[in-house]
């Protein structure tokens, strides 16, 4: 049977045109079919398979379904998602100056990916361990040229890597989370000045749980944290009103959701060391923002608004950075909204976050693309920037 997730995704895949011909005949070819024979399983004539193999006819969703029946296929083996994401990532790694003797075309990636995914895939993996050695050489470099204090690994940032390529392929949203975030918000009354009594009272009343404001020399570089034994949740008070907030939100979800959190982590199947543990805090922090700002109100804010978020900011008591990051989570099926990424860097390039649920393609190596506006936010202080991109294949 196949899952809800697998069919709202598929679902996704299918709202435009799936043009995944070379997919349905590498299938065939691997089953050992002639298209007589599976367009005879399909209910569909030959010539009519050879054209969706030649991605002349796409793959529309009964076809898909009858694929799926007739062959007991996991859909998600025909998402175009993938095959996009390959192509973006081997573009990357053959514009590296390493191949400028050898240029190869989008034609060229294309049917490599088309004839063989998994030696696609190989030469990603090969220039991954050959960017890693080649970073960690650099660091040894700057540990013995400037004398730094320690020599950073990658494991960390591999696993930040993983975790957000997990969120890409949910297209960062989780309906799950938001269904208990509407739950505990729906126990509030809707207005935001009073959301953080709410929830300290919340804490108290469901949990025995108190919360206080620490000054920040106590505190240090600490934000929050929660003395189990004490049944206290302390909360710096360098913390402005929406992020103590928020911390409290996302502190409630570890307390109240463990279970739903504990699923969502096994299910995402992490296989670097510190992977499962930066999900879990990224799936509490998405559960606060979605009580901050209901998915539904949020949405329908944004477009009366026209997106101003600082009309936003002020609707949801919310700081600019947490509404920037809620608006890359708005895709409910049926319920979308614009397609927004999010990416925060500073004056030399150097990225600290990037998100996306509308299927921009960031870069895995190197830094960011110079066409992004972002570059050019830190010359106009105190201004809002806007800016509409266009991928390489008109998304």
């Amino acid at each position: 049977m196949t899952s809800t997730a697998t069919l709202d995704g598929n679902m996704r895949m299918m709202e435009k045109k799936a043009m995944i011909g070379h997919k349905v005949r590498r299938f065939r070819l691997d089953h050992g079919l002639n298209q007589t024979e599976m367009a005879a399983q399909l209910s569909i004539s030959p010539s009519y398979l050879n054209l969706i193999e030649h991605n002349q006819r796409p793959v529309t969703v009964p076809l898909l379904f009858r694929l799926s029946q007739a062959f007991e296929v996991d859909l998600r083996e025909f998402a175009e998602d993938d095959d996009a994401r390959l192509a973006s990532d081997l573009t990357e790694v053959f514009a590296d100056a390493l191949f400028q003797d050898q240029p190869v075309s989008q034609r060229d990636l294309r049917d490599l990916i088309d004839a063989s995914p998994t030696a696609a895939k190989g030469i990603l993996n090969l220039y991954k361990a050959y960017s890693s050695l080649r970073e960690d050489a650099e660091t040894l470099n700057h540990q013995f040229t400037e004398r730094g204090k320690g020599i950073p690994t990658h494991s960390a940032a591999a696993a930040i890597e993983e975790v957000r390529e997990y969120q890409e392929a949910q297209s960062n949203h989780f309906t799950a989370l938001e269904s208990a975030a509407e739950l505990l918000r729906g126990d509030f009354d809707a207005d935001p000045d009073t959301l953080r009594v709410q929830l300290t009272a919340h804490l108290r009343q469901h949990h025995s749980i108190d919360t206080k404001i620490v000054p920040s020399e106590v505190m240090g570089d600490t934000l929050r944290h929660y003395r189990q034994h004490e049944r206290r949740v302390l909360l710096s008070e360098a913390l402005p009103a929406s992020a103590r907030i928020f911390q409290l939100a996302a502190q409630t979800a570890l307390i109240e959701n463990k279970d739903l959190l504990d699923r969502a982590v096994e299910s995402a199947n992490l296989q670097t060391s510190n992977a499962p543990g930066i999900l879990r805090t990224s799936l509490a922090n998405y559960f606060a923002g979605a009580v901050m700002m209901p998915y539904a109100a949020f949405r329908d804010a944004a477009v009366e608004f026209k997106h101003d978020l600082e009309l936003l900011q002020q609707r949801f008591g919310a700081s600019f950075e947490q509404v920037c990051h809620r608006l890359t989570t708005l895709q409910r099926p049926g319920m979308r909204g614009i397609p927004f990424f999010f990416i925060r860097v500073d004056k030399a390039g150097n990225v600290s976050k990037r998100l996306s649920g509308g299927g921009f393609k960031f870069a895995r190596f190197g830094g960011t693309c110079p066409r992004l506006i972002v570059h050019d936010a830190f010359a106009t202080q105190g201004r809002i920037l806007s800016q509409v991109a266009t991928m390489p294949d008109n998304n």
